[in-house]
């Protein structure tokens, strides 16, 4: 099979999940359609999608404007390349930790209001999971029926620890927006100079600390 066809089969996937109702194919389709930016993933579900926009989907995100455009170039572009060669090891690409909450539309307008995070997705009517994006940081909430960490078994137990560029900015501005601090912006022994880390506190208990350069 060629390329080309895979990435056939590929956008009648994406109209396949969107007749499904499966709500993460939103995020894709707002992310990868310009059209579709503006919409929320109820109306993006609710709204038509034809194959012609899953084709121009799968287009856009191997570089092409249109589908014509990729079928013209495509499979002669492809016909040259050499095959991929993988590597030898695996390589972890990133991790998205999963925050665990009684109440998630609570929790899903605290990380939004306090903390800056935007929901890239949510999933279930009523919701009861979704993905919290800021930058290059991915958060996943999930709501449950009771507390899942004991925070009496010790002192400050991380659900999350996040690297930023400067956790000096990022605390005052999350500080401002009225994030729950558990502990103030701080250097701790084993950072180097001008590294710090703060904390934070999600309205369940869960602690998230953010820590970079302080100058």
């Amino acid at each position: 099979m060629s390329r080309l066809e895979n990435l056939k089969k590929q956008a009648k996937q994406v109209v396949r999940w969107h007749r499904e109702g499966r709500h993460p194919v939103a995020a894709m389709i707002r992310g990868g359609l310009p059209g579709y930016a503006g919409l929320t993933d109820a109306q993006i579900m609710a709204g038509p999608f034809r194959l012609a926009d899953a084709q121009r989907l799968i287009a856009r995100r191997e570089g092409y404007e249109t589908w014509a455009a990729l079928a013209a170039q495509g499979d002669a572009t492809m016909a040259t390349e050499k095959p991929v060669t993988y590597p030898q090891q695996p390589v972890l690409l990133t991790a998205e930790p999963n925050i665990f909450v009684t109440d998630f539309s609570r929790a899903q307008a605290y990380y939004v209001e306090a903390l800056g995070f935007r929901a890239a997705f949510t999933y279930g009517e009523p919701p009861f999971y979704g993905q919290m994006v800021r930058d290059g940081a991915m958060i996943c909430l999930r709501q449950v029926r009771a507390p899942v960490l004991d925070h009496r078994v010790g002192g400050d137990l991380l659900s999350a620890n996040v690297v930023v560029s400067n956790a000096r900015l990022l605390f005052l501005e999350m500080e401002a927006r009225g994030a729950i601090i558990h502990q103030a912006l701080k250097r701790e022994p084993w950072h180097g100079q001008g590294q710090g880390n703060f904390i934070v506190a999600d309205p369940d208990g869960n602690l998230i600390q953010f820590g970079g350069r302080t100058d």
